[in-house]
């Protein structure tokens, strides 16, 4: 079997889920290492717990994986799953982490969520867990603090 013939969404038509947990996360092998990777999600949006009102974050994560790779299409998915949730900002974040680290069972991942303002305030969430690896290069996530209009 391929690396790849396993795989359920990629090339093909799939619907979005209705939630983060009934979204399907697919896996593929990893190249040899160790080396990052970073996703960056600039429009992802979930909705307000209380009001049901959207929110919209910008995130990026990064992970150094051991022997296996998110599959990106089935991560855009449960990204995208997310628009329907009702939940806090730091909820979601973490549950994107979290999802993603037991998956790739990775060495190291680290996600900044930059949410934008909710009643006046930003909010920032970041989630790091496991060892980087020695020589593995991190650049900065590059989200300048939220400044409003000045």
């Amino acid at each position: 079997m391929s690396s790849h013939e396993h795989l359920t969404q990629l090339g093909a038509t799939s619907a979005s889920p209705e939630s983060p947990e009934e979204a399907v996360l697919e896996v593929v092998p990893a190249p040899d290492g160790p080396f990052l990777v970073r996703f960056t999600c600039p429009e992802f949006t979930t909705l307000c717990p209380v009001t049901g009102q959207p929110d919209f974050a910008h995130l990026v994560i990064d992970y150094v994986p051991d022997r296996l790779l998110v599959e990106s299409k089935s991560l855009k998915l449960f990204l995208h799953s997310f628009r329907n949730t009702r939940d806090f900002h730091e909820a979601c974040t973490l549950t994107v982490a979290r999802r993603i680290e037991a998956i790739t069972r990775c060495l190291w991942i680290r996600i900044g969520g930059y949410w934008y303002p909710r009643g006046g305030i930003p909010i920032d969430v970041f989630y790091q867990s496991g060892t980087l690896p020695d020589g593995v290069w991190v650049p900065d996530q590059g989200v300048a603090p939220y400044r409003g209009r000045g």
